[in-house]
């Protein structure tokens, strides 16, 4: 790991780990013949050729192969590849070579039937991404949901100075922002499962054209769409050329991204939260927030969480705008991108465990953001000059103004004496009186 050139690999791997069962070189490997044995399989079960005179007796092998597969078997793939330089062809003899040794060979040949190398590629990687979401990335994304959920109403009744511009602006509930975020989130969380995931499978050109010169009467496109939504529990592309169209692939990126754009406007709310002492965070006494500063904690898990996540995008872009184009019919420049597939999704869960560890650590510095609002009496200007206009009092909104525009200090007593000056009843004055920057902060909605 010391010598690792990528920290995915190095030292944020334990953070990364599980990542290897999905996208590593041994994960595409193992999908990959995933594929090619669930297709053989099909082609048993729908009768295909002599494939109807296959011992019904063996037929648990191919799922045992499946379960079973192993590093040896990925090696044994790499070795052939080093011979014959083809990824997918190798794969393809290593399932004939234990058809062989199970003493199977006559039905060697109907291994990778009609298919050309993108049929295995194009379902193989769907099928590991549709995995690692179901199995990794939903329940992390998740767990920041409900982090999130739970921040906003432990501190839904904490009243606080909202900045629009950077300047104190109408007071708002801590609980109620933070809450944005997990609305945000939850969104496209939402947005992001209902994609479907899909691959190309149609042959050489997308035209099933092998399939059809050797079996006319079969209905291809039929069995096409079953084979990948009933044995590989994906969606099947209708119209591709000789590689999947990567249409929907790149929506997940870009829906991922946005995802990992809304993490990223969080991080730096809360990181600029923590500047102004609206957090405060847990201190571990074993750690070093400075090697010259003794005195620093710096929210470096806020700052871990927007350096890698904007990694992950940069990535994403790459791949949603690069993948979808090919020329012709196809070109190579989708094989050696679609390998890195791996690298966004590292980034975004480096981030994820980066963004749910800063939220562990910060605690609400109370009495900092109530003598933020009690500096800042300046905002119920907006309320008074509404509820004056309410009362169709003359030009409110040029009064409070004046008042609030000088350069000077407005504070409660300033506030109070204007109110005091205005030629209204005792009790819209009481009515006014009533409001502060503590409880001026709208409706509740959580």
């Amino acid at each position: 790991m010391l010598e690792a050139i990528s920290p995915i690999d190095g030292r944020y791997r334990n953070k990364v780990d599980s990542l290897k069962n999905y996208f590593s070189e041994y994960a595409l490997i193992k999908y990959r013949f995933k594929v090619e044995v669930l297709y053989f399989n099909f082609l048993i079960d729908n009768n295909i050729g002599d494939l109807k005179n296959f011992p019904k007796e063996k037929l648990s092998l191919l799922n045992q192969w499946i379960d079973t597969f192993s590093q040896a078997d990925a090696e044994w793939v790499k070795k052939k590849e080093s011979v014959i330089q083809h990824d997918v062809k190798s794969i393809e003899y290593l399932l004939k070579d234990k058809l062989k040794q199970s003493g199977l060979d006559e039905f060697s040949e109907w291994v990778h039937f009609g298919l050309t190398s993108q049929d295995i590629n194009n379902t193989a990687v769907p099928m590991s991404i549709a995995d690692f979401h179901k199995d990794v990335f939903f329940p992390e994304v998740e767990k920041v949901c409900a982090k999130l959920s739970q921040l906003s109403d432990d501190w839904k009744h904490i009243s606080m100075l909202a900045k629009t511009h950077g300047q104190p602006a109408s007071p708002t509930q801590l609980g109620k922002e933070i809450k944005v975020f997990h609305y945000r989130l939850s969104e496209q969380l939402s947005v992001l499962k209902e994609i479907s995931i899909s691959g190309k499978f149609g042959g050489a050109t997308g035209n099933f054209n092998a399939h059809h010169v050797a079996f006319p009467e079969k209905n291809w496109k039929t069995l096409g769409d079953e084979f990948l939504t009933k044995y590989l529990k994906i969606d099947r592309q209708t119209y591709t050329t000789q590689i999947e169209n990567y249409d929907t692939l790149a929506s997940v990126m870009h829906t991922i991204s946005r995802m990992n754009t809304i993490l990223l406007d969080a991080s730096r709310d809360l990181w600029t939260y923590i500047s102004m002492d609206y957090f405060k965070q847990r201190i571990n006494k074993d750690e070093v927030g400075s090697s010259a500063m003794p005195h620093k904690v710096n929210p470096i898990d806020f700052e871990n969480a927007e350096g890698n996540l904007g990694m992950a995008n940069a990535v994403f872009y790459h791949l949603s705008q690069k993948l979808p184009v090919s020329r012709l019919q196809r070109d190579l420049t989708d094989s050696t991108v679609l390998r890195n597939i791996g690298v966004p999704y590292a980034h975004t869960m480096i981030s994820l465990n980066s963004f749910l560890k800063g939220l562990s650590k910060i605690v609400v510095n109370e009495s900092k953001i109530n003598e933020d609002l009690e500096a800042n009496w300046i905002v119920v200007a907006e309320a008074i000059q509404t509820i004056l206009r309410r009362e169709k009092y003359p030009n409110p909104y040029e009064a409070l103004k004046e008042l609030t525009r000088k350069g000077e200090k407005t504070g409660k007593a300033e506030i109070h004496a204007f109110i005091d000056g205005l030629e209204v009843s005792l009790e819209l004055k009481a009515e006014l009186k009533q409001i502060s920057p503590f409880n001026y902060t709208g409706i509740s909605l959580l």
